[in-house]
């Protein structure tokens, strides 16, 4: 009897669930077109994450690669255009770190992150920057990195590698670039760089 009780609470447990998940991805889907709901529990009074990119999400003139995305936007930018994910593998990626964060933030076990556990993938950013130049350098200039076709196959860097979203790089760095950082990416393949890389 009691195992009888146990299986039919299962039996329940996994149609409340299978009913439960399709509403919860399209609930989520609606509210996470706001950035005030993302940032309604990663905003932690005293953690700095993401209070500190919300910020600077917003700076004039801006200072980190999300800055400049939103402030080049013909409407609002916001935080899902990104973080999404656009295949339905990425969606599902997605929803699932949110399903977890909700049940540990309910339980009260929800620990604000201090860096991306899962960073993007190339077909986040691809979405919008689905091609590059490969025309070659101009007159007077250095070759640009996508100008060489070989830096346009698949060279086993992502593109948050070398284009850091929420650090703050100035206004003034090349695509919001960090030297460093890029220079330790080429070293990868050019031993020329594994110096500055150091």
């Amino acid at each position: 009897m009691a195992r009888a009780h146990r299986a039919g609470g299962l039996v329940v447990a996994i149609v409340v669930g299978a009913a439960a998940a399709p509403t919860g991805w399209l609930v989520t889907d609606h509210l996470e077109q706001d950035n005030d709901f993302c940032n309604a529990c990663h905003l932690e009074p005293g953690v700095a994450l993401h209070r500190d990119i919300r910020l600077d999400f917003d700076e004039v003139p801006a200072m980190s690669l999300a800055a400049a995305h939103a402030s080049a936007a013909d409407g609002p930018f916001r935080c899902i255009d990104c973080h999404g994910g656009v295949s339905f593998a990425g969606r599902a990626r997605v929803k699932a770190l949110a399903a977890k964060d909700a049940f540990l933030y309910v339980a009260g076990r929800f620990e604000e992150p201090d860096h991306m556990r899962w960073p993007l993938w190339d077909e986040d950013c691809a979405q919008c920057h689905s091609s590059f130049e490969e025309s070659g350098p101009r007159a007077g200039e250095a070759t640009r990195f996508h100008e060489l076709g070989v830096h346009n196959v698949e060279l086993g860097v992502g593109c948050v590698e070398c284009h850091l979203s929420h650090e703050r790089v100035g206004s003034d760095a090349p695509h919001h670039l960090q030297v460093t950082r890029v220079r330790a990416q080429c070293a990868r393949c050019h031993a020329e760089f594994e110096e500055d890389a150091g």
